[in-house]
């Protein structure tokens, strides 16, 4: 399976009814290029769980963090350049902004329902926070930058682990903020650079829980 590609089609797909249709040919491009690891990464995180997982159940909640992810760099990136400052046509930035808050608020409504919903609120807030504190002359804006990264991950952990019904371990939550780098080079690992579903630290599996389970009835029918 491409879990790329798949991501990809489910966050398209849930723009499919934006209007007009600039709009949502301006976002269907961005798509298009977007880095999506962290879609990837909540599907991974629901297979390393339970890899018996149908991963249709869980592509919905990958498609909500992708979106949210990418309307916030869409946000940054149009704060740090500032383009109604230089261009004299601000139409382009003006269809860049809605686009941003479009993205994030059809990434909400695919989450909103799910037990991710909370730390989907939590990531804008502290984005916006940080993005405030990179403005003092003494911040250090490469890594309130790269906390939008670090944060969404942990989005990623919360909205794949507890799609079957498992909740993320700090574990988790440091291996994969640990993955995002500090220097302000590429804000994200390629999604071939990721760790396998398999190599994820999420603790017991939903099939090793199972598999425990069997051997404690089976040692309990034994010793009566």
């Amino acid at each position: 399976m491409d879990e790329a590609a798949t991501c990809r089609r489910a966050a398209q797909e849930a723009l499919a009814d934006i209007y007009p249709d600039r709009l949502r040919d301006d976002i269907a491009t961005r798509l298009a290029a977007a880095p999506m690891a962290p879609g990837v990464v909540t599907l991974r995180c629901a297979r390393a769980c339970d890899d018996d997982v149908d991963v249709e159940s869980v592509v919905d909640r990958a498609a909500g963090v992708q979106l949210v992810y990418d309307g916030l760099r869409l946000t940054r990136s149009l704060a740090h350049d500032e383009p109604w400052t230089h261009d004299d046509d601000h139409t382009q930035a003006n269809l860049d902004s809605l686009a941003a808050t479009v993205l994030v608020s059809r990434g909400f409504y695919l989450l909103a329902r799910t037990d991710a919903a909370v730390t989907a609120v939590d990531t804008v807030r502290d984005f916006g926070r940080d993005q405030t504190d990179r403005r003092q002359p003494d911040a250090d804006t490469t890594a309130l930058d790269a906390s939008l990264e670090r944060d969404v991950f942990e989005l990623a952990a919360v909205a794949g682990t507890t799609a079957v019904g498992a909740t993320p371990t700090t574990e988790l939550f440091a291996q994969l903020t640990g993955l995002v780098p500090t220097d302000g080079s590429e804000p994200l690992p390629a999604v071939d650079a990721l760790p396998a579903a398999t190599d994820l630290n999420v603790g017991a599996t939903a099939n090793e829980t199972a598999s425990r389970a069997d051997d404690h009835v089976r040692q309990s029918a034994t010793d009566s």
